[in-house]
């Protein structure tokens, strides 16, 4: 059996660690390695790590000062030694087989990556990852199937940019030197994904099983602002990469959904009278304004809600 290295970045996650850890272990693919970057944690997570790597002897502990998932991954990425390379949050969990389901998708189908679906579990419920339209099962995609996935992702859920649901060859990544970008603050994994989608010979399998459980974390309203405007802002990024590589027919989906993100913050502006936010959610909008209208032609009532929304320069004058 080949080594999948399970990468896990750790940062204050005392009551959920176990749960995340435990579900890994217990993997029907038995034979990995478990690599847990504390990243300068100030609960009991590391502890709780050194606790697990005592008792089970695949687990490798790296401690260090906190500088960030995409540090703390890429920490992973220099100490791995399998063939395979896997992704967990440290507040999530995984279902017994996924990464015998992936490892198998992966091999069988000689491919980079192979991809599972996903539940997104509150603390009152749980959601399944249901796509409006049909993902190709178990058959091996295209770089073009797998950006249009990706950009739709509100369309195709199920297959997204995120790493958790995925297993990578590590001989491609090393081959293409892909790295995490530690200058990004957020949505490394989705500059990651994209970088290696968009590198020579990628090819893809999706397996429509939902073996990952994303945990929703309860958060303030404060900190998920905080957390969308700087995915509204890095999100462009993708973008970018994917025109420059002439898949601007692909990338007007991610532009729509740029655009969309961009107007519900400024419904938020509205609600609280942020005229500063309102402002720079309006420019947000105007960035992709004609990618959302072109995309949205069979809807004149989105439209006609953007255009409501950034010529609204009168709220705050009441």
């Amino acid at each position: 059996m080949d080594k999948i290295s399970v990468i896990i970045p750790v940062y204050n996650v005392e009551p959920y660690i176990r749960k995340c850890l435990d579900s890994v272990i217990n993997q029907t693919y038995t034979n990995l390695e478990i690599l847990c970057i504390n990243d300068g944690s100030i609960d009991s997570s590391g502890k709780i790590c050194d606790e697990y790597a005592k008792k089970d002897g695949r687990i490798r502990v790296f401690h260090q000062p906190n500088q960030g998932v995409a540090a703390a991954r890429n920490i992973g990425l220099r100490n791995i030694t399998g063939q395979y390379i896997g992704f967990v949050d440290s507040d999530d969990w995984i279902e017994p087989y996924m990464y015998e389901v992936l490892y198998k998708s992966l091999v069988d189908n000689n491919v980079t990556f192979s991809v599972v679906s996903f539940s997104m579990d509150y603390d009152d419920r749980i959601e399944f990852a249901q796509p409006r339209e049909k993902i190709k099962d178990n058959q091996v995609l295209t770089r073009e199937e797998m950006l249009l996935y990706a950009f739709r992702a509100f369309h195709y859920a199920g297959f997204n940019l995120v790493l958790w649901n995925k297993l990578f060859s590590t001989e491609f990544l090393l081959r293409n030197g892909i790295f995490f970008d530690e200058s990004t603050k957020i949505s490394d994994d989705v500059i990651f994904t994209t970088q290696i989608i968009l590198s020579d010979n990628c090819s893809g399998i999706y397996t429509n099983k939902h073996l990952y459980h994303y945990y929703q974390r309860n958060m303030s309203l404060v900190n998920n602002k905080e957390h969308n405007l700087l995915r509204l802002y890095e999100s462009q990024k993708p973008i970018v990469m994917a025109d420059k590589s002439g898949y601007e027919d692909i990338s007007i989906w991610a532009k729509r959904e740029h655009c969309y993100k961009a107007s519900l913050l400024a419904e938020e502006a509205l609600l609280n009278k942020n005229e500063e936010l309102l402002l720079n959610m309006q420019a947000e909008m105007g960035i992709y304004l004609d990618e959302y209208i072109e995309t949205n032609k069979d809807y004149p009532e989105r439209i006609e809600r953007i255009n409501s929304l950034l010529y609204n320069k009168t709220e705050f004058l009441k």
